[in-house]
């Protein structure tokens, strides 16, 4: 009898040691401990994607703008060349108009005026020519884009919507239409006027299929078909970025984007 007290009471302190592991404090402390983790490290993982999307878009507008720099520059230079060109034209079209009427007169008496002052008369003409009689010139046409254009770099877009449209209106013949409509688009775009931002990107490929801004112009129509929630349209137009303009920094773009898109639904 003696000795079956302390098999018993090995029996029972083994019992008390042999716990449930859910039931153990410490366990369930660190079961909570690796849910919150793994809850915090879903949010930050998302959060991540939030900010890399955040800054791939902020880098996006940097390189448009930066474009945007090049393009009036490069404007400027063509519009200058093109203006020296015309006047050349000009100033040589009268020049030789009034050597012919000194050839046709009867002699230096005639006053012709074939020597250095018909040349200082041909020239003065020229530059009346290019400031009189209200026409509008190239360089006008490009001071009014660079206006507008400063008010989409200063973030006045209700301005600048408004001073690419009277641009439009006053130089149809410009060659800066096609730029001024995609800048409109963009204008509306960062104002999440998608319904308007979609109509402007959507006409520059319509009106302008040859444009240097055609394949960005696509390109932002896909994304603002995005912004609508029309997935499946965006996903269709950047594709069809990807096919028309192969190689280019528009279909690249649309690349990377359709890599974003959630997945068809099937």
């Amino acid at each position: 009898m003696k000795t079956a007290f302390p098999a018993a009471s090995c029996a029972l302190l083994l019992a008390g040691c042999v716990t449930n592991p859910a039931d153990d404090p410490l366990q369930v402390k660190l079961n909570d401990i690796d849910a919150r983790l793994g809850n915090v490290e879903r949010v930050v993982s998302n959060q991540s994607l939030v900010d890399l999307s955040r800054r791939i878009d902020a880098l996006e507008a940097q390189l448009r703008e930066l474009r945007g720099n090049v393009e009036v520059l490069q404007n400027n230079g063509e519009v200058a060349r093109k203006s020296g060109r015309d006047m050349y034209t000009d100033l040589d079209k009268r020049i030789a108009a009034l050597e012919g009427g000194g050839r046709a007169a009867s002699g230096p008496a005639a006053g012709t005026g074939t020597g250095a002052g018909a040349v200082a008369g041909a020239v003065a003409g020229v530059a009346a020519g290019s400031t009189a009689g209200g026409g509008s010139t190239p360089a006008d046409a490009q001071a009014a884009y660079n206006a507008a254009f400063e008010k989409l770099k200063a973030g006045n877009y209700g301005e600048a919507i408004a001073g690419f449209q009277s641009f439009m209106t006053r130089y149809p013949s410009s060659d800066l239409l096609d730029n001024a409509q995609y800048w409109i688009g963009e204008a509306y775009y960062v104002t999440r006027d998608y319904d308007h931002a979609a109509q402007a990107f959507r006409a520059v490929g319509e009106r302008w299929p040859a444009s240097r801004k055609a394949p960005d112009a696509l390109l932002k129509l896909g994304f603002t078909q995005f912004e609508q929630k029309h997935v499946t349209e965006a996903r269709a137009t950047l594709n069809l970025v990807v096919e028309r303009f192969p190689g280019s920094d528009a279909a690249r773009l649309a690349q990377e984007r359709l890599q974003r898109l959630p997945p068809e639904a099937h």
